[in-house]
């Protein structure tokens, strides 16, 4: 039995995780990115989506993989869904979504929903944020709003 060093092997892991992660919008720093999303509305629970206008080929993630595909009340007589199917039923025509409503009978958890264009580029955002303290979706997208410039995506 071959035994492989620990740092290989975390090394491997990695790779294998990034190599499964879209590569970003061209010409961004997706660290950069991420960085400013996480100050603006970063939190566990949240997942941001960027997409291609047309096609909707995902090409950044902010969030982990399980966060990503949780589905929630969909809000607004909207049925339960995840932030990929926010992102791929969202009209192209349209300004956007904002939206928020609770998830615990008791009003202690909510979620909030975003989507809609990015600015000056041929690129569209969905984003989810659940929990105790969680943003109402118009919050989310101002502060997206903000994030996205400040990391060169205007």
């Amino acid at each position: 039995m071959v035994r492989w060093p620990a740092a290989l092997t975390l090394s491997a892991a990695a790779l294998l995780i990034f190599a499964c992660s879209p590569a970003g919008p061209e010409g961004v720093d997706t660290s950069v990115l991420d960085r400013e999303i996480g100050q603006r509305i970063g939190d566990p629970s949240t997942c941001v989506l960027l997409a291609e206008r047309v096609s909707r080929k995902i090409v950044y993630r902010y969030g982990t993989n399980t966060v990503c595909a949780r589905t929630y009340p969909g809000c607004q007589d909207q049925p339960e869904r995840t932030v990929e199917d926010l992102l791929k039923g969202l009209d192209p025509t349209a300004e956007g979504v904002a939206i928020s409503c609770p998830t615990a009978a008791d009003g202690s958890r909510s979620v909030g929903w975003a989507a809609g264009p990015v600015a000056g580029r041929d690129l569209v955002f969905g984003a989810v944020m659940e929990g105790q303290r969680a943003l109402p979706g118009m919050i989310m997208t101002d502060r997206l709003a903000s994030a996205f410039s400040a990391a060169g995506l205007e």
